[in-house]
């Protein structure tokens, strides 16, 4: 597989400003990490995302699909392949009545701007969450007791084989951050919610109140990947790596957030390697205190 071929082959297929070379993944992470893709991808519609899928399926050339990056890490020596980035412009959304249309790539923070602007409650709790629609939807991402999953009615995916379906959320098998689109490496395009007519000062008044939460709760003034981990059964994450006596620990400017140590982040020059190395430690220490296994809920891509 030839990146340089491949490079030739996608730019028949996208426009120039829609592809980029040697791109340092730093730039498009929260965790403001990552050493360079060999090319990155951006989506204008589902035909140049259709396009760029084939073209590197039909030439073995790996690729990655991110959101906007919030819940990546990607190693120091970058990714050898194709990055496809949905956020950069496949964020429209529609809004009719109590039915809500929203493409993969659009923020929750923006569309819950436009969820609250028609006066529709139920999606206050990922107003805060960072990341794309498509991410939540593959993740059933939640917060303060509301999930995806609770409001998603169906979501359009392409299959491993390049098909394009329909999913009803039935067929999706949502559980605790994960979903069928993880488990059978589907691609979300859209997706539909049913939400329900509420009034906007209390609307406006649960996201506030959220806001106000995660700004007193969370380390949002600096770069990180939200909760590090999944929240194991019957525990919290932070509070075990809290007891283990963790608050704080650091391997170079990698730390265990002083405010959340649910939060690993970044003092200013981590590398991708210390947060590694951190997130590893910080499981050894609390398999051997605890008996308990965390799970990274960030995704680690790329070569050492």
């Amino acid at each position: 597989m030839s990146i340089h071929f491949v490079y030739e082959k996608l730019k028949s297929r996208v426009p120039p400003d829609g592809i980029k070379l040697d791109e340092q993944m730093s730039e498009h992470t929260s965790f403001r990490v990552g050493g360079p893709a060999d090319i990155m991808v951006l989506p204008a519609n589902v035909q140049q995302l259709i396009a760029t899928l084939e073209i590197c399926r039909q030439n073995n050339c790996p690729y990655y699909i991110m959101g906007n990056g919030t819940n990546l890490l990607v190693r120091d020596g970058g990714y050898r392949g194709v990055i496809i980035k949905t956020a950069a412009n496949m964020n429209d959304c529609r809004i009719e009545g109590e039915n809500v249309y929203g493409q993969a790539g659009i923020l929750l923070s923006t569309l819950s701007k436009h969820i609250a602007d028609a006066e529709l409650e139920g999606f206050e709790f990922a107003s805060g969450i960072p990341g794309t629609l498509g991410g939540a939807v593959a993740m059933n991402a939640g917060a303060y007791d509301g999930e995806i999953k609770d409001i998603l009615e169906w979501a359009r995916v392409i299959t491993s084989d390049g098909d394009i379906l329909s999913y009803s959320k039935d067929r999706l098998e949502f559980g605790y951050r994960k979903s069928i689109i993880q488990k059978n490496d589907l691609i979300v395009l859209d997706c539909g919610m049913k939400l329900k007519k509420g009034h906007r000062e209390d609307i406006e008044g649960r996201i506030n109140e959220y806001t106000r939460r995660r700004k007193s709760r969370q380390p949002l003034h600096l770069p990180s990947a939200g909760s590090t981990f999944k929240r194991p059964e019957g525990h919290f994450a932070g509070k075990l790596i809290e007891d283990a006596g963790l608050k704080g620990a650091r391997i170079g400017d990698a730390q265990v957030s002083e405010l959340h140590c649910g939060f690993i982040v970044n003092l200013g020059r981590a590398s991708a390697g210390d947060i590694i190395s951190l997130i590893n430690h910080v499981r050894k220490v609390v398999r051997h205190k605890f008996n308990v296994e965390l799970q990274p809920e960030v995704k680690v891509i790329g070569e050492p």
